[in-house]
């Protein structure tokens, strides 16, 4: 019987180049679970933390997660150490005795983490590799309807997972500040959009520019914030999205959640917000000035690949929380213009020529549009933004 065809997780060439040698001395020297010399090549999908996939001199495969080279724009992304750190705690909560099956929250095998810049020019950590099918499209084109249904409440159910997890059990008190979670979001945020939008461009000398109707914007997500005590203060993955996970092989369910380096102490609202995001995108909407689709969007399309109201429901089961969550419209307008602000981010690391992803030059035409999508899930809470507020 032929093996299934594999979902995601495409490698190819190096493409942020890394010295080899240095790194097989650090593994042979402190990381006796993998023998050297290592084979790398690189993941294809990712635009942040450039990704390696290693294979060890027994055939074991490894995964290397590492900061971009060169000046970085912000001081709070691209995060490793805190990557590795929230790891090594779910990774421990998960091998307790008391832990039952549901309350494990699947990730993968957190190795070695090393700070020291100078074996391979940025901290990086090495990971557990997991075998599985990684859905860049959320839509899952590649497997039928009830499959997709399937998976998306396993993804589901690992967030209800994660959002269930009191972080002091974890040791992870310290994390992140104990503060209610959006409005330090939209301070900090706020400030790395700014310097990203006067970022220039190496070769055009054009400033990166800001997202549409910004000082707007902010100000409403600050007059509208939700009452973050009815949740209470939960571990935040901070990108968690259908791409971010690993699916098993034939199992519809999550095996490993991927990309933490958002990851702080805050309020559960944002991951389940982030998760949901395409049920607030039309479509039509979603498009550049060539008609091309930019981001997928779920509303008003006949391609859901799951009930957002089944979604929401089984989440707010499994939290113990009422239905409909309360809060939930102004997380999933201020998650998408979070979204921007990422995508702005990854504009302003190509115009310095520093972005690790093949999709990078699409961004700065992105994110103007993603912030635009923000502001109509605003507006269809009732709320109108920038000039047309004033009229």
């Amino acid at each position: 019987m032929a093996e299934p065809k594999k979902i995601g997780g495409e490698i190819g060439e190096v493409r942020a180049n890394i010295d080899v040698a240095n790194l097989d001395a650090y593994i042979e020297k402190h990381v006796p679970a993998i023998r050297t010399p290592v084979v790398i090549k690189q993941f294809k999908f990712g635009q942040s933390n450039p990704t390696y996939f290693l294979t060890d001199a027994s055939g074991t495969k490894f995964v290397l997660r590492k900061k971009p080279a060169g000046e970085l724009i912000s001081n709070t992304a691209h995060q490793v150490e805190r990557e590795y750190t929230i790891l090594r705690a779910l990774h421990k909560h998960n091998q307790k005795e008391t832990t039952t099956p549901e309350q494990r929250v699947p990730v993968p095998e957190p190795i070695v983490l090393c700070e020291d810049s100078a074996v391979i020019g940025t901290p990086f950590y090495i990971m557990e590799y997991l075998d599985g099918r990684i859905f860049t499209d959320s839509r899952m084109p590649e497997v039928p309807p009830e499959t997709r249904r399937r998976c998306w409440l396993s993804a589901i159910r690992s967030l209800a997972a994660l959002s269930s997890l009191d972080p002091k059990e974890l040791g992870l008190s310290s994390f992140g500040p104990n503060t209610p979670y959006f409005p330090r979001q939209i301070k900090s945020l706020a400030r790395v959009s700014l310097a990203q939008a006067k970022v220039t461009d190496i070769e055009t000398g054009k400033e990166t520019g800001m997202i549409p109707d910004f000082e707007a914007m902010v100000e409403w997500y600050k007059t509208h914030l939700p009452d973050e005590t009815k949740t209470g203060l939960r571990i935040v993955h901070g990108d968690y999205k259908l791409d971010n996970m690993i699916f098993h092989p034939t199992e519809d369910r999550v095996i490993g959640i991927l990309d933490w380096e958002l990851c702080t102490l805050g309020s559960p609202l944002a991951d389940l917000a982030n998760l949901t995001q395409p049920w607030s995108i039309d479509p039509s909407l979603a498009k550049n000035a060539q008609d091309i689709a930019v981001i997928i969007g779920f509303k008003n399309s006949p391609e859901q690949p799951a009930d957002l109201t089944e979604l929401e429901r089984e989440y707010c089961r499994l939290m113990r929380q009422p239905y409909p969550l309360p809060g939930l419209v102004f997380a999933r307008s201020w998650m998408l213009f979070r979204l921007a602000v990422i995508a702005q981010g990854i504009a302003a690391r190509y115009a310095r020529r520093q972005a690790s992803s093949e999709k990078a030059p699409l961004y700065p035409a992105l994110f103007p549009l993603v912030g635009n999508l923000a502001k109509l899930a605003m507006e269809e809470g009732g709320e109108l933004v920038g000039e047309k507020a004033k009229l």
